[in-house]
């Protein structure tokens, strides 16, 4: 071969070539700059987009790992509207075992666990033969979550989260996700990642479910889990800016362990003593944190309170306040939640006191009163 040909087709393939390096070299810096791991470089299109992150998330129908199943869709030609004042009453005078209240717009939702139903009403004071039924397709269901869009009901011991959809005053069951983990029993909707997060309290599973813009069709974007948490009985998480912190829970290590949001990687761990081991929820309001405990480390409910601590490091000393006695205590407190201004505990175990309000100032609890 001609030497000066060579020559002239080495250079013509190292001007093709050298470019695409190029690019390779900058798509992986570019990747590396934004801290992404290899384990998410395999998920990209399910990551949620955490404070301060530049990174654009992609809509779920675009690339999900399943959607919900529809039940009914409200735009169909063929569907037929109900009446409002054709939604079943509650019959029940009172609640078994109630885990969670909150509310959406103008409409109060009050879970009761142990009547396998979700009511909702429009205040808290009538009678609760005044509530409507949301729904009574549950199974020891415990929480409601709501964008506005979609209500998210979680039914428990059926392994499955269904939604609900609301249409001039009447809500319909319109889509389920089947198979989500082990006893689904806590969903939160956080609202800077667009994201539903269900937690599979049996396995340290969180199922990520969004929907795109506009659009009530549901899907399962990803599946977190904490491994730390496999074998353990926890009852609940909280979102805190990036941080998710699950409660102790039972059996295991007792202890509070602070993760990050967008990658569930664990940053700390807070030990606790084995009489607070079997926690329901972690509140943080007004610089202090707030804890609801059902049993110990054994399961007891003897050992049920709720205790206010500085920081989550003074658990471990035993440097924390019991303040069960501002709700009477002796029965069970479960989830605390915050509607306005106003904080609410569900608990259980105490007739007549069923449901509290409550005000958390810089001192504490104050202007306790039952509800339900």
């Amino acid at each position: 071969m001609n030497r000066n040909f060579s020559i002239r087709l080495i250079k013509k393939r190292l001007s093709f070539y050298l470019p695409c390096l190029f690019l390779l070299l900058l798509t992986a810096g570019s990747l590396a700059s934004c801290g992404i791991s290899d384990s998410d470089r395999t998920n990209l299109p399910a990551m949620t987009q955490g404070a301060g992150s530049q990174m654009p998330v992609p809509l779920p129908s675009e690339s999900h790992l399943r959607a919900f199943t529809t039940v009914q869709s409200l735009s169909d030609g063929d569907f037929t509207p109900a009446a409002p004042e054709d939604t079943p009453r509650n019959s029940f005078t009172d609640l078994s075992v109630p885990t969670y209240v909150t509310k959406v717009e103008d409409t109060y939702f009050l879970v009761d666990c142990y009547h396998n139903q979700v009511i909702f009403h429009d205040n808290l004071s009538d009678p609760l033969t005044d509530w409507q039924i949301l729904t009574d397709e549950i199974d020891k269901g415990h929480t409601l979550a709501s964008d506005g869009t979609v209500y998210l009901v979680d039914d428990t011991e059926g392994n499955r989260v269904l939604v609900f959809e609301k249409k001039e005053g009447v809500f319909y069951h319109t889509q389920t996700l089947d198979e989500a983990g082990n006893r689904p029993h806590y969903i939160v909707y956080d609202a800077p990642t667009d994201t539903f997060y269900v937690w599979s309290s049996m396995n340290g599973e969180m199922y990520l479910c969004r929907h795109d813009p506009g659009d009530p069709q549901m899907y399962l974007t990803q599946i977190r889990s904490v491994d730390a948490l496999k074998e353990t009985y926890v009852r609940s998480f909280t979102i805190d800016g990036d941080d998710i912190y699950f409660v102790s829970g039972i059996p295991g290590t007792p202890a509070i362990i602070q993760a990050d949001l967008s990658t569930f990687e664990v940053r700390k761990t807070y030990p606790v003593p084995d009489a607070i081991a079997g926690m329901v929820q972690l509140t943080f309001a007004k610089g202090n944190c707030y804890i609801t405990v059902s049993t110990d480390i054994n399961g007891s409910q003897d050992y049920a309170t709720i205790l206010r601590a500085k920081d989550l490091k003074d658990l471990a000393d035993g440097n924390y306040e019991d303040i069960y006695d501002h709700f009477i205590g002796g029965g069970t407190p479960y989830y605390i939640s915050q509607i306005d201004n106003t904080y609410y505990l569900t608990e259980h175990r105490i007739p007549g006191h069923a449901l509290w309000k409550f005000d958390i100032t810089e001192d504490g609890v104050e202007n306790v009163e039952a509800v339900y």
